[in-house]
Order: structure tokens, then sequence, then C-alpha cells
């Protein structure tokens, strides 16, 4: 029997990919009463049943589709978070 992946299973590697990465690791600052996106920081979208990776690109909220794959189930979205950490070290010379 395989195992589930659950919300806390994604967040907990998208949790990896903030610091691996050095991004911030809330969405959003308040600042003077406002919140700003934190740009860069990398979080679990959800939407039409399924998951996906998006990134902030702008203090307004902006974001990027990271896993260019739209909304896909916990398990597909998983392996995607693992593929991508593993390319990010790869890229730096790592292993994971």
């Amino acid at each position: 029997m395989a195992n589930i992946i659950t919300v806390k299973n994604l967040q907990a590697v998208v949790d990896r990919i903030n610091t691996t990465t050095a991004s911030p690791m809330d969405q959003y600052t308040k600042v003077n009463g406002k919140l700003l996106a934190n740009i860069g920081n990398y979080h679990l979208s959800g939407a039409y049943g399924g998951y996906a990776l998006h990134q902030m690109c702008t203090t307004s909220g902006g974001i990027t589709d990271i896993s260019k794959s739209g909304h896909v189930s916990k398990r597909a979205l998983y392996d995607l978070l693992h593929m991508y950490l593993a390319g990010y070290n790869a890229g730096k010379g790592e292993t994971v």
C-alpha cells in the first residue's frame, strides 16, 4: 500500500525549498498596516481539486507557476517538488 501524501507533507517540502534557496518562509509581511508579498517565497496553491507550487514575483502578490503543470494531485506535486529540489541542488553541485 502506497503512502498517502498530505498537505502537511507538501508543505514540509516547500519549506525545505524555501530554506535551500534562501527564500522568505512567509508569503506576506505587514508593513505600515499593508500586506506586501515577499518576493521569492515559494508556496502551495490549492485549486480545482489539486495543488501547484507558486513563487511570489511582485510585492503586490504576482506569482509564477513553478511546476508549469497547473494544479495536480498531491502525489504528482510531491514528486515534482522533489525533482525541483534535486535539480536546484544539482545545479549548485550538491546532492540531496
